[in-house]
């Protein structure tokens, strides 16, 4: 079934479901490359900035060392952000520089009352008893391969083909897409207002 709905009416979504990461709300925003997990992580944070409500965003790519760290970036996230947020502690994590090739700024992640992990795997098997809320966009790749193309210039196709086909084969072992609570059309022809609604599919 595929229906319009809107971020305002997902950050009450949100607010509504139980804290599972200490009092944190914890919220996935997965899918492949290129499927517009940035831009939507954007729009559902001014819906929750909206409700008043503290709310973090961490972007997956600020932890990968590297295009080798596809999917082993996670004890970073585990250990620098969630373990420390789950006990009531602030985290920290170093942020990739991918013109420099390594990690370099640091940047403090104060506890908060909603915290949004977006990237390729975020909502994998290993954390979904700690998320209250788990979204996967889909895309389908010739798109998601002309958008990242668009974004990260020529010279990347390779390591974007790369990158596509391993995320398949994660996502097909992993059934992110069959088991998120709520699964986006992220480039429906359905005619809707992006930048307060989205295409819902599930």
């Amino acid at each position: 079934m595929t229906f319009i709905d809107d971020y305002g009416a997902l950050a009450k979504e949100v607010l509504g479901r139980p804290p599972r990461l200490g009092r944190v709300r914890l919220v996935a925003i997965d899918g492949g490359s290129g499927a517009g997990k940035t831009v939507f992580t954007g729009r559902l944070l001014t819906a929750l900035d909206g409700e008043c409500v503290h709310t973090e965003v961490v972007h997956t790519d600020d932890l990968l060392d590297g295009w080798a760290d596809q999917f082993t970036f996670w004890p970073r996230l585990e250990e620098g952000i969630l373990a420390p947020l789950a006990s009531g502690e602030p985290g920290r994590y170093r942020q990739y520089d991918w013109d420099v090739g390594a990690f370099a700024e640091e940047h403090p992640v104060p506890v908060p009352d909603v915290l949004i992990i977006e990237g390729v795997s975020v909502a994998r098997v290993h954390v979904r008893a700690r998320l209250t809320l788990a979204v996967f966009i889909a895309v389908d790749q010739a798109v998601r391969l002309s958008r990242a193309l668009a974004r990260d210039g020529a010279a990347a196709e390779p390591a974007l083909r790369r990158w596509m086909a391993a995320e398949q084969v994660h996502f097909a072992r992993d059934a992110t897409a069959e088991r998120v609570d709520v699964l986006i059309d992220g480039d429906s022809a359905v005619e809707h207002d992006p930048d307060r609604e989205y295409v819902r599919l599930r």
